[in-house]
C-alpha cells in the first residue's frame, strides 16, 4: 500500500473512532445520577423515584404537633400547560395550618450516615413580592425543621425579599443551633432578588460530604446556570431518621413550578449548565 493509501486509511479509522464516541456521554452520566424526577407534565407523581405524596398539617392549638395524610390538595395544586418544558405545577394558593406536601427522602435521595452527596434542581416562575406568607420555601428537605437538619432555599421576610440557600446541620438534644441571622450561618444569600411573574428561573442546590463527621462538607447555590455562592469546609450532618424525612415542595409558594429533580451525588458545573440550557433534558430518555 502506498503512503497516500496509508494516510487515507488512517483518516477513515480516525473518523470511525470519533463516530463511535457517544456525543451525549455527559448527558448519560447525568441521567444515571437522577434519583428523583417529576416533570409535572401530567401529574405530581414522579417519573423517577418513589412515593407516596403526603401532606403535613400543623395543629392550630399546638405548634409542636403535626398530622400526616396521604395525597395533596388538588384544588390548590394543579397541572397546567404553561411549563418551561411541557406541563408544570401551578400552586394557586397556600395550605392552611402550615400545610405542605412532600415526597419521601427514602428512595429518592442517597442519604447515608458516614458520608453522602446530592443535588436538587427545579424551575420556578413567580413574583416574590406577591407571596402570601412571611416565608416561602420552594423546596425544604428535612425531618425536624429547616434549621435542624435542613437543606432548602427560600424567600424571606425582607422587603424586597432575599433568596437564600440554607444547609443547617442537625442540632443535638440540649444544644442550640445556628440562627439565620448569624453572620456565619451556613447560608448563601441573594439580597433583593428581582424575579418577576412570567420569567422562568433555574435553581440548583448541590452538596457533598454531608454526615461525614469531618469539616469537609460543601454546598453550592446556582441560579440560571451560574454559581452564586457556597458553604464549605464545615461539618454538616443532617442526621435524619430516613423513614421520617421528607422533600417538602412548594412550601408557602404560589406560582409555577417545573422539572423538579434530585440526584444521588453533587453535580458538576457542566451538568448544571446542561440542565439550564435544556430544561426538558431529563425527560429525553
Amino acid at each position: 500500500m502506498t503512503n497516500s493509501g496509508l494516510f487515507t486509511m488512517a483518516i477513515i479509522l480516525g473518523l470511525l473512532i470519533l463516530t463511535a464516541i457517544p456525543v451525549d456521554a455527559g448527558d448519560d452520566a447525568l441521567q444515571k445520577a437522577v434519583s428523583f424526577y417529576a416533570s409535572f407534565d401530567e401529574s405530581l407523581t414522579p417519573e423517577i423515584g418513589v412515593g407516596p405524596i403526603m401532606t403535613r398539617s400543623g395543629d392550630p392549638t399546638d405548634p409542636k404537633k403535626f398530622t400526616f395524610a396521604p395525597g395533596y390538595n388538588k384544588d390548590i395544586y394543579k397541572i397546567v400547560k404553561k411549563g418551561i418544558a411541557g406541563g408544570c405545577l401551578d400552586a394557586t394558593d397556600v395550605l392552611p395550618n402550615r400545610g405542605r406536601f412532600s415526597y419521601p427522602v427514602k428512595g429518592n435521595l442517597a442519604f447515608k450516615k458516614g458520608g453522602w452527596g446530592g443535588a436538587c434542581s427545579m424551575w420556578i416562575n413567580m413574583n416574590p413580592a406577591a407571596l402570601k406568607l412571611t416565608f416561602c420555601d420552594p423546596v425544604q428537605i428535612t425531618q425536624k425543621g429547616a434549621n435542624n437538619g435542613g437543606i432548602w432555599f427560600d424567600f424571606n421576610d425582607a422587603k424586597p425579599r432575599d433568596l437564600r440557600m440554607g444547609v443547617f446541620p442537625a442540632v443535638p438534644d440540649g444544644k442550640t443551633g445556628a440562627k439565620e441571622s448569624d453572620a456565619d450561618a451556613p447560608m448563601v444569600r441573594v439580597p433583593k432578588v428581582a424575579f418577576k411573574a412570567g420569567e422562568w428561573h433555574h435553581i440548583v442546590l448541590s452538596w457533598d460530604n454531608f454526615d461525614t463527621g469531618k469539616p469537609n462538607a460543601s454546598a453550592t447555590l446556582y441560579i440560571d446556570g451560574k454559581k452564586i455562592g457556597d458553604v464549605k469546609d464545615r461539618a454538616i450532618a443532617m442526621d435524619w431518621d430516613i423513614e421520617k424525612a421528607g422533600i417538602y415542595t412548594a412550601v408557602g409558594y404560589t406560582g409555577l413550578f417545573d422539572e423538579m429533580a434530585c440526584f444521588n451525588r453533587a453535580l458538576t458545573v457542566a451538568e448544571v449548565t446542561a440542565l439550564h440550557k435544556t430544561p426538558g433534558l431529563l425527560g429525553k430518555r
